[in-house]
């Protein structure tokens, strides 16, 4: 039985990988400087391999939000009432 298409991961081809292939770790002794001109592509050094993080960005919007929503208390209740009101619209159909 396969998965449903909206319950399938969007990033499935995009996880941490932990192997670099020969032209990665090629590209990163170059970035690095320890790529002399000439030197055969086999027995590589070996290349930490650096895993990035990608933290939530969630509690910086509600943040700007909070800070919006207290500058301009009417802006933010005029601009929720077109977002209610577009939500019960399509609710109906």
């Amino acid at each position: 039985m396969s998965i449903d298409k909206s319950l399938r991961r969007k990033n499935s081809l995009q996880r941490a990988r932990n192997v670099l292939t020969r032209g990665e770790r090629i590209l990163q002794l170059q970035k690095d400087d320890r790529w002399p001109d000439g030197r055969s592509p086999y027995g590589l050094p070996k290349v930490k391999v650096i895993k990035l993080v990608v933290k939530k960005a969630k509690k910086k919007e509600e943040k700007a939000e909070e800070g919006a929503e207290g500058a301009t208390p009417a802006a933010g209740a005029a601009a929720a009432a077109p977002a209610g009101g577009a939500a019960a619209k399509g609710g109906k159909k």
